[in-house]
């Protein structure tokens, strides 16, 4: 082994080691190796910096941009629709209906972004017919990943091996190259999780009446919201007067929360939820809420002069045309992950107030605007229905979990649908036919969805995952640093002996295993960078085509379903689902082994290893 390749190997333990500890954040692990790498002689700068030069990169961003159009126009909700309308009260076609749907959407956009769309729709689900979310989230997860298996623009790895493959001097693969793989792992995998739904715990309500749909009123008895809510009235001598609720400092002052304002015009009553700018009139009426323990209500009320008016059981549902309520969850990469609701200025920042705080299934009482937030946190927020209806489109920090039932969902864009539906048909009929290259359908696809409305600049500048893009082109030059110091024909001539020539089938199982393994530790596009080169210089060492050995490592990148923490779309679906690590291992482990037998079955049938 020479020095460079020596530290090359150093530095990809080290990247490993981050990417398991997840300090620092895995974009940020790029961007280090990035700038680091150079130095070792290995690669140089302008090798380093290939990636973003790779039309890869703009086509996974524009991809992105298309699955936020699909979002605003409502496809997502009008999918929910249909498959209550369609499953009826059978669970069982229910689960098949919902996984196919699910793939299907996730073979043309962001897996990760799938899942963000459908946690809500299964929940909607779950509480219309009364299946268990505990046995709908799992099927939602397992689908999303298997969607990767679909198409040539599902899922990053599968660019990251076809761009490996263009490298290397071969033609790539075509858009549906994976999808005679990916159609029967999907059916093979629908059947599975009509079996082993029944390992993962039910929670669901005894008889056999379908659940209503979650109304105001439930969510103040599941956050114990009772007892801390009261209404005052601003007395025309109270101190505050004029004052906006910042100048007014009531939460520090007095250790109460004002959630909604209720103000009476010249014609009419306006109740509205306030932010920190909103001046105080006499004659006001206040919803507050108490948030600090031992707070005495009576005390402050006269302090400040205000008038204690009756709080009836029904006033969040009067009202529910004026102000909202929402469940939202904490994101994977929300940036409040560690601070608290005060600390993160939620009001101003979101135009929400939060109401309530859930750690898993566990509430948190008086105090919870000092808790620090963690992710899959579930937040009770109470606000303008605009405002709410925002979650939707920007799920960077929070997932819009659930609405009421005083409340459908709104829709950024309305009756737009069928125009993003055909920009989608644009961009695959562009790709399937070869006319224009990838990228460029893609870009198409996108001034589409603009032009028709379906998406505007902003709205598509947040939709980018940002921290994928960069996660992909800092470990690119890992890539090229291992071919160029012999690396990649060390693992290769390592797997070969490892094999012993054991056969073709067996060595493909091996690749597969290494890169499912490799995938528990760091992300599955890093895997893909990493064991793509390898698996070229395995056919290429057998002289034999390239195709089925980048094919297997597509196909085992996408291969995780074995831990919460596999994969971004497993983590998403812990809290929704109440699920447990060997939630996972259990339903996970048996799964992944079934595809790594199908796909080494099926990859040399439809891809030679030997022409002729």
């Amino acid at each position: 082994m020479n020095p460079q390749l020596a530290i090359v190997l150093g530095l990809l333990a080290v990247s490993i080691a981050m990417f398991m500890m997840n300090k620092p954040r895995m974009d940020a692990v790029g961007l280090i190796m990035l700038t680091v790498l150079p130095f070792t002689g290995a690669i140089t700068m302008r090798d380093a910096l290939a990636g973003f030069s790779d039309p890869n990169i703009v086509l996974l961003g524009a991809l992105f941009v298309i699955g936020e159009g699909l979002v605003r126009t409502g496809v997502a909700q009008r999918l929910g629709d249909w498959l209550i309308e369609t499953a009826g009260k059978s669970e069982t076609r229910l689960i098949g209906l919902l996984m196919a749907v699910v793939s299907t959407l996730g073979a043309f956009m962001s897996s990760t972004g799938v899942v963000a769309i459908f946690i809500p729709v299964a929940l909607r689900v779950s509480q219309t017919t009364g299946a268990a979310a505990s046995q709908l989230m799992m099927p939602i997860s397992m689908a999303a990943l298997i969607s990767g298996m679909m198409t040539l623009v599902a899922t990053a790895p599968n660019l990251v091996v076809n761009s490996e493959l263009v490298r290397s001097g071969s033609e790539g693969f075509s858009f549906f190259s994976f999808t005679p793989f990916g159609v029967p792992i999907l059916i093979l995998g629908i059947v599975y999780m009509l079996f082993a739904r029944r390992w993962l715990a039910a929670k669901k309500p005894d008889g056999s009446t379908p659940v209503q749909l979650v109304s105001l009123q439930d969510w103040i008895g599941k956050y114990q919201l009772a007892g801390r809510e009261f209404r005052v009235r601003v007395k025309a001598e109270s101190p505050l007067v004029g004052m906006t609720l910042a100048e007014a400092n009531m939460r520090d002052d007095s250790g109460i929360n004002v959630i909604a304002i209720e103000r009476t015009r010249r014609f009419s009553k306006e109740t509205f939820a306030p932010g920190a700018e909103t001046e105080l009139a006499a004659e006001d009426v206040l919803l507050v809420d108490v948030f600090s323990p031992g707070v005495d209500v009576h005390a402050a009320c006269v302090r400040l002069a205000f008038e204690e008016l009756p709080l009836t059981g029904a006033y969040f549902s009067d009202r529910s045309q004026q102000i909202g309520m929402a469940e939202v969850m904490v994101g994977a990469d929300s940036t409040l992950v560690g601070k608290s609701v005060a600390g993160s200025d939620f009001r101003s920042r979101f135009q929400l107030t939060v109401l309530g705080l859930r750690h898993g299934r566990t509430v948190v009482g008086h105090g919870y605007l000092a808790e620090p937030l963690r992710v899959g946190d579930t937040l009770l927020v109470i606000g303008p229905w605009k405002k709410i209806g925002r979650l939707q489109t920007d799920r960077s920090d929070l997932v819009l979990l659930n609405l009421p039932a005083e409340r459908s969902e709104v829709l950024p864009v309305q009756g737009r649908a069928w125009h993003a539906l055909i920009s989608l048909v644009v961009m695959v009929g562009l790709m399937v036919s070869g006319i224009v290259p990838n990228v460029q359908a893609a870009l198409i696809a996108c001034l589409l969805m603009g032009a028709l409305r379906c998406i505007d600049l902003d709205s598509a500048y947040r939709s980018i995952h940002w921290k994928s893009l960069i996660l992909i082109v800092g470990m690119l030059p890992f890539s090229i640093a291992l071919q160029k110091t012999g690396g990649v024909e060390l693992a290769a001539d390592g797997l070969m002996a490892l094999t012993g020539g054991a056969g073709d089938h067996v060595l493909l199982a091996c690749l597969f295993a290494v890169t499912a393994i490799l995938g528990l530790f760091i992300s599955n596009t890093a895997t893909a960078v990493l064991m793509a080169p390898v698996a070229l210089a395995v056919a290429g060492e057998l002289h034999a085509s390239p195709y089925p050995f980048a094919m297997i490592v597509a196909l085992a990148a996408s291969t995780a379903f074995m831990t919460p923490i596999s994969s971004p779309v497993n983590t998403l679906v812990v809290a929704p689902g109440n699920y447990r690590f060997g939630d996972f291992v259990r339903v996970g482990v048996p799964f992944s082994i079934i595809v790594m037998a199908v796909s080494v079955f099926l990859v040399p049938l439809l891809f030679p290893l030997h022409a002729g």
